[in-house]
C-alpha cells in the first residue's frame, strides 16, 4: 500500500485509507487557532501579495485567525485598482497593514504570492530578488513552478517554498470561513506541499497557513502534482467541461425535443448545478445512479457511455498541453495580448438570458429535475477526468478534490445562484482563459460525436461497464466524511 506522509509536532496527524493507499491528513477547526503561534514560530509578518480571487479571502482569514500573534500586511503595486477594496476590508497604510508590493515582500518573513499567474511569470526575478534569505515563499497554485521549469530556472536556494491550495475560489474560502465563526469546522478543504525546506519549519508553516484559512481538512501533495491536476481540472470538469456540457445539452433539449427554452435550461444547467451536484456532494457519483428508476438507469448508462470517450479524449489532450508547458506558455502570451484583446463576457448567448429568467422563477417552478441523460453525460465526463488523473499517478485525495469535490461543493453552487459567467469570471485569470479555450472543445465533440451515437443507437456500452465497481466510489465515500460541516451559502 502506497503511503503519503509528513511530519508535524504542532498539529495532530490522522490517516485515511483511500482505495489501496493510505494518506496522512490534518483536521482543522477554530479550536486549533491557539496553536498557530507555534506553527508560525519565527514569523513576525506575513505579506499577502495581490488582491484577486484568493487575496482578499486569505488576507482576511489569516488576520482574523492570527489576531495579534502575527501581523498580516497586504502588498499591492503602486496605483493598483484594488487599493480601495483592500482599505475597505480594513487593510490601511496608516497602521502598516497595506503597502507597496515589493516593500512588503522585503519586510515580510512569509510571503504569500497571490498575484496573477502571468504577473508571477513576468516579475518573478524581481520578486525573488526582494526576498530575504530564510524567508518562506507561499503559493496557492503551482503555475510558477511550471513556468520556471519551462524556462530552465529555479526558486532561490536560500528560501522555503511551500503551497496551500484551497479547493475553491476565493469567495468560497471567505464565505465558509465566516460561517465557521458559528459552526466550528466550516471552511474549504485545502492541499499543501513543501517544495523547499531550508528553515526546517516549512511543513509546520504550510499546515498553520491552511488551518488559519479555515480548512476543515488538509491533504498532502507536491507542487508539480498540484499544478498539473489544478490546471487540467479547471480546463476540464471544474470550469470548461461543465460549461461545454450544459451549453451542448441546452441546445439538444431545445432543438431536438419538445421542451420550451425554460424547460431546456432546467433539464440541462439547473439539473447539473442543482440536484446532480447536491447528490454527488453527499453520496458520490454512484449516488446519482442509485436515485434513478430502471428506465432512467438505462438512459443514464447510455449517456454515460457516449460522453465518457469525449471526456477522456479532451482531458488527456488538456493534461498533455499542461504537462508539456504549452498551456502555461499560452496563458503568458494571453497576458501580453490582454491590453489589446481584453476578455469579454461569456453570458451573452440566448441561453444565459433564459437562465436569468429561470433563476428568478424558482419559487414558483420548484426543484429542477434530476434528468438521467444530463446526469449520465455529466458523470461520464467527470469520470473521464478521474481516470486521466489516476493514470498519471496523482494522490486519490487530489483526484477526488480536483475532479469532483471542488466542482460540486464550491464552484457549482455559485453557478446555481448567479450563473455560469459568475462562476467562471470570479476565478483566476488563468482559469478564465482556460474555460474560454476548452469549453468549445467539449461542446463540439459532445454535439458532433456523443449525441449522434445515442440517436443512431450506436453507443459502445464498455465505458459504463466499469462504472459501478470504480475505486472512486470508495474514495468519495471516505471524502464525504471529510467535507465541511456545513454547505456553502451564496449571498
Amino acid at each position: 500500500m502506497e503511503t503519503f506522509d509528513f511530519d508535524t509536532t504542532v498539529f495532530d496527524k490522522e490517516y485515511v485509507t483511500l482505495g489501496d493507499r493510505r494518506e496522512a491528513i490534518v483536521r482543522g477547526g477554530r479550536h486549533l487557532f491557539d496553536r498557530l503561534p507555534r506553527a508560525f514560530e519565527g514569523v513576525r509578518q506575513i505579506g499577502v501579495i495581490g488582491w484577486g480571487s484568493q487575496g482578499p479571502a486569505q488576507a482576511q482569514n489569516l488576520r482574523d485567525s492570527l489576531g495579534d500573534a502575527v501581523k498580516v500586511v497586504v502588498g499591492l503595486r503602486d496605483g493598483s485598482g484594488s487599493l480601495d477594496a483592500a482599505r475597505a476590508a480594513g487593510f490601511i497604510e496608516q497602521d502598516g497593514t497595506l503597502g507597496e508590493m515589493f516593500e512588503v515582500i522585503a519586510t515580510s518573513d512569509m510571503v504569500l504570492l497571490l498575484i496573477s499567474d502571468a504577473a508571477q511569470a513576468e516579475h518573478h526575478q524581481e520578486i525573488f530578488a526582494a526576498l530575504r534569505p530564510g524567508t518562506t515563499l507561499g503559493l496557492s497554485h503551482g503555475f510558477l513552478l511550471g513556468h520556471l521549469t519551462d524556462v530552465g530556472e529555479s526558486f532561490p536556494a536560500d528560501i522555503d517554498v511551500i503551497a496551500v491550495c484551497p479547493k475553491g475560489m476565493g469567495p468560497s474560502v471567505r464565505a465558509l470561513y465566516v460561517q465557521g465563526a458559528t459552526v466550528n469546522g466550516a471552511g474549504i478543504n485545502a492541499s499543501f506541499a513543501v517544495e523547499q525546506d531550508v528553515t526546517g519549519r516549512a511543513a509546520e508553516r504550510a499546515l498553520g497557513w491552511s488551518v488559519a484559512l479555515g480548512a476543515p481538512f488538509t491533504f498532502q501533495t507536491t507542487l508539480r502534482s498540484e499544478y498539473l491536476s489544478d490546471l487540467s481540472g479547471e480546463r476540464a470538469m471544474l470550469l470548461a467541461g461543465v460549461h461545454g456540457i450544459v451549453e451542448s445539452l441546452y441546445r439538444r433539449y431545445r432543438d431536438h425535443g419538445d421542451l420550451s427554452d425554460h424547460d431546456a435550461f432546467r433539464h440541462s444547467v439547473e439539473s447539473v448545478t442543482g440536484p446532480i451536484s447536491r447528490i454527488i456532494s453527499k453520496d458520490g457519483l454512484i449516488g446519482v445512479y442509485r436515485r434513478l428508476d430502471d428506465e432512467e438507469k438505462r438512459v443514464f448508462a447510455q449517456a454515460y457511455s457516449a460522453a465518457y470517450p469525449v471526456g477522456l479524449e479532451v482531458t488527456t489532450e488538456i493534461y498533455d498541453e499542461v504537462s508539456s508547458g504549452n498551456e502555461i506558455r499560452s496563458v503568458i502570451l494571453a497576458g501580453k495580448r490582454s491590453a489589446r484583446f481584453p476578455m469579454g463576457r461569456i453570458d451573452q448567448a440566448d441561453m444565459w438570458r433564459v437562465g436569468q429568467e429561470v433563476r428568478g422563477q424558482r419559487d414558483t417552478d420548484g426543484e429542477a429535475p434530476l434528468d438521467p441523460f444530463t446526469a449520465g453525460v455529466f458523470c461520464g465526463v467527470m469520470m473521464a477526468q478521474v481516470d486521466v488523473l489516476l493514470e498519471k499517478g496523482h494522490p486519490y485525495s487530489e483526484i477526488a478534490n480536483e475532479s469532483v469535490i471542488e466542482a460540486v461543493d464550491s464552484l457549482n453552487p455559485y453557478m446555481h445562484a448567479r450563473g455560469v459567467a459568475y462562476m467562471v469570471d470570479n476565478c483566476s485569470t488563468t482559469a478564465r482563459l482556460g474555460a474560454r479555450k476548452w469549453a468549445p472543445r467539449f461542446d463540439y465533440l459532445l454535439t458532433q460525436q456523443s449525441y449522434p451515437s445515442v440517436d443512431g443507437k450506436a453507443v459502445d456500452p464498455a465505458p459504463f461497464a466499469a462504472f459501478e465497481e470504480h475505486v472512486i466510489h470508495q474514495v468519495l465515500g471516505v471524502c464525504s466524511q471529510l467535507r465541511p460541516s456545513v454547505d456553502i451559502f451564496v449571498e
